[in-house]
């Protein structure tokens, strides 16, 4: 992943208002992430507990995605993440679709890591508490499934209605 800026964070949201990327609060450490190691930004709203983004380069473009967490979701649960496939504490998280299928209420969810830090388990930058099952896979080749995986859900969330 590119460092980003607050201004080019701000531009790259797809699925709310002008109005509501004025309200967001990005990362504060922003400067300080691990681009290097980032195969997308990932965050949760330190003021609104509910919501989480996550910012990611889609067909060379940057992309930016408001995500909220489910209703039904009671905090996160032990389970798998359908973007790394990591099994810990994963939350259903939703996002509005783009454009005027988003207008008219739809949406597209998925469980991803509560703390969207897929990037960091794949790498094994960062563990999980819980025992893992081995994989074969070797770490290039969880970080293109990952890619991939979020390919999908993003395509998913631009995709007409």
């Amino acid at each position: 992943m590119i460092p980003l800026t607050e201004t080019e964070l701000r531009k790259a949201f797809v699925n709310v208002t002008k109005g509501e990327v004025g309200r967001l609060h990005l990362p504060v450490d922003l400067a300080s992430q691990p681009w290097d190691d980032l195969d997308f930004l990932g965050w949760c709203d330190p003021k609104a507990p509910q919501r989480a983004y996550l910012a990611t380069l889609h067909d060379d473009r940057l992309l930016a995605v408001a995500l909220r967490l489910s209703q039904e979701a009671r905090g996160p649960r032990r389970t798998m993440c359908s973007l790394c496939l990591t099994v810990g504490d994963v939350a259903l998280m939703v996002a509005t679709r783009a454009g005027r299928a988003g207008q008219t209420g739809n949406s597209v969810g998925t469980y991803i890591c509560a703390d969207l830090a897929c990037s960091l388990y794949v790498r094994g930058k960062r563990r999980i508490a819980t025992p893992i099952t081995y994989e074969t896979l070797s770490t290039e080749q969880r970080i293109a499934r990952l890619v991939a995986n979020l390919e999908t859900f993003v395509g998913r969330v631009l995709r007409p209605a």
